[in-house]
């Protein structure tokens, strides 16, 4: 069973600047995960931020394009989401996601992705 805790959520003013970590662990050895950044803000749907493949292909919401860089550290098991230049409405619930390692489907939406870090929030102040 696949984990995933996420860390470096926090408070910042808008044009800031944060770094999002998630740590995996409990993978199948020979299985090639995807994984990937959502959001949620109150009384909204989960919305993709960015996700990457085993062999680092991208791919990014519009809405954080130019702005936001994931990327991963295989040997470390972790993936992580550079913030910067940071809006009001990026303010959410950020959760990591891995896919089940098994359908080779890359898109980015929740549907695609099996197992969920609890969140760290994003807040950012105008």
């Amino acid at each position: 069973q696949v984990q995933l805790v996420e860390s470096g959520g926090g408070s910042v003013q808008a044009g800031g600047s944060l770094r999002l970590s998630c740590t995996a662990s409990g993978y199948t050895y020979d299985r090639r995960y995807s994984m990937g950044w959502f959001r949620q803000a109150p009384g909204q749907g989960r919305e993709g931020v960015a996700i990457i493949s085993s062999d680092g292909r991208t791919s990014y919401a519009d809405s954080v394009m130019g702005r936001f860089t994931i990327s991963q550290d295989n040997a470390k098991r972790t993936l992580y989401l550079e913030m910067n230049s940071l809006k009001p409405e990026d303010s959410a619930m950020y959760y990591c996601a891995a896919d089940s390692g098994q359908t080779g489907i890359f898109v980015l939406h929740p549907w695609a992705f099996a197992y969920w870090g609890q969140g760290t929030q994003v807040t950012v102040s105008s």
